[in-house]
């Protein structure tokens, strides 16, 4: 499989390091450092490590994510954070689905997995688990979490024509997957507590703010 990952990283200089070399050697063809415009050294470091770092300068997480998608040669591409919160390790299982033909969306469920204590605040693992809910009774789709922690087919998710350039873009991609009839599986991932620094999105509150609101919308806009 030709596999290509895909690393959003904004001022991640206490962590990518270790997130790129914790990643299985010969699993990816290719692994993309996308950096939203650090102020650290994080594209050093990752440039050191062997990955390809591309430089967006336009604001926005899902910005970061749709640049990688462009920019990937994979036939399957996986979107692993720059925190150290997802566990490299877990990427083989993300893909094995695929093996069989009948998958087209990977999701890596931390509550099916399991949750370091003090990873994920409380406010954190409320709002997932309200949107998980509303997901299921909107869009008859049963899943337990809205982790970025997932793999997809590179043209797959191109065809579903992204818009949500914000927070709100991982869950664009489940909401219209789910309108488009995609076969959506959820396999289970140990999430741990971020290597250094304070989380952009839970750990401020403009962050979860913002957060909230757009996965919200999206949820909302497409169950019309």
């Amino acid at each position: 499989m030709q596999i290509s990952v895909i690393i959003p990283a904004l001022n991640e200089a206490e962590s990518i390091g270790q997130v790129l070399s914790e990643i299985p050697r010969d699993f990816a063809t290719e692994i993309l450092v996308v950096d939203g415009g650090s102020k650290d050294d994080t594209v050093a470091i990752a440039e050191t490590a062997g990955a390809t770092v591309i430089r967006e300068t336009r604001p926005g997480y899902g910005r970061a994510c749709d640049t990688g998608v462009a920019e990937a040669s994979g036939e399957w591409v996986v979107f692993l954070d720059a925190d150290g919160a997802d566990d490299p390790a877990y990427l083989p299982h993300l893909v094995t689905p695929f093996e069989t033909g009948d998958t087209d969306l990977v999701l890596g469920s931390r509550l099916l997995g399991g949750v370091d204590q003090g990873a994920m605040p409380w406010h954190q693992y409320f709002g997932n688990w309200l949107s998980a809910m509303l997901i299921r009774r909107l869009y008859r789709l049963e899943i337990t979490d809205l982790s970025p922690f997932r793999a997809v087919n590179r043209q797959k998710v191109r065809s579903l024509q992204m818009q949500e350039m914000t927070y709100g873009w991982p869950t664009e991609m489940i909401v219209k997957a789910a309108r488009s009839g995609w076969r959506i599986r959820e396999i289970p991932v140990v999430y741990r507590a971020r290597r250094g620094g304070k989380s952009k999105i839970s750990g401020t509150l403009k962050g979860t703010v913002l957060a909230t609101y757009f996965i919200l919308q999206m949820i909302f806009k497409y169950s019309r």
